[in-house]
């Protein structure tokens, strides 16, 4: 329960503050705890935005890998609806969180953290692909992380650039095109790539 103080605080302090005026004395007093508890969990304030950033990440991930799931052979238009549906519900659900980390994730080195949670989104999402019921990928790691890519780094873009409920609701609409057209092509091109090797052979 201190942990979520802490980090519903720190969120408040940084939309109402910003990160340079951001410091872990006043997380501690929005939070309602003592400084001296603050610093038996985060030793200064880059470790506890790097804490916030990762929970944040971490939630989306599980709410990934659980739509996955549930996706598991399924069709694959459904499958491309679904990850974006599933991406950007989980970034909407606390806008104010997205926006306050988006602030700050450049300001710390996250590549390491960045690049395991790209990682575990992948591989929910490959798993799922794989069992695709009216598709098949040459490379299925491939296609699932050119999707993400896709996925994630529009939806960057359009919070950068002051995210609006129009520029979401366009922004889902393009997505969603675009990862169902990219997995129908990507399954074709590998089913051509197949018949290929099946006449040579």
């Amino acid at each position: 329960m201190t942990l979520d103080a802490i980090f519903e605080a720190t969120i408040q302090v940084l939309l109402s503050e910003g990160e340079r005026r951001l410091t872990t004395t006043r997380v501690a007093e929005r939070a309602g705890v003592s400084v001296g508890t603050m610093y038996q969990y985060y030793p200064h304030k880059q470790a506890l935005l790097y804490a916030v950033l990762q929970s944040h990440l971490t939630h989306i991930s599980a709410a990934i890998e659980a739509a996955c799931l549930t996706a598991r052979g399924q069709g694959v238009t459904h499958m491309g609806e679904l990850l974006v549906q599933t991406f950007l519900d989980t970034k909407i659900e606390r806008l104010d969180v997205t926006k306050a980390l988006y602030l700050i994730a450049e300001d710390l080195d996250t590549r390491s953290l960045l690049a395991a949670t790209t990682e575990r989104n992948v591989a929910a999402a490959a798993s799922m692909l794989a069992t695709a019921s009216d598709a098949r990928f040459e490379n299925v790691q491939a296609v699932a992380f050119t999707l993400f890519s896709a996925i994630a780094g529009s939806t960057r873009i359009v919070f950068e650039r002051g995210v609006s409920l129009p520029a979401l609701k366009e922004l889902r609409r393009e997505l969603t095109l675009m990862c169902r057209s990219y997995l129908l092509n990507a399954s074709l091109s590998a089913v051509a790539s197949a018949e290929r090797a099946h006449s040579v052979s």
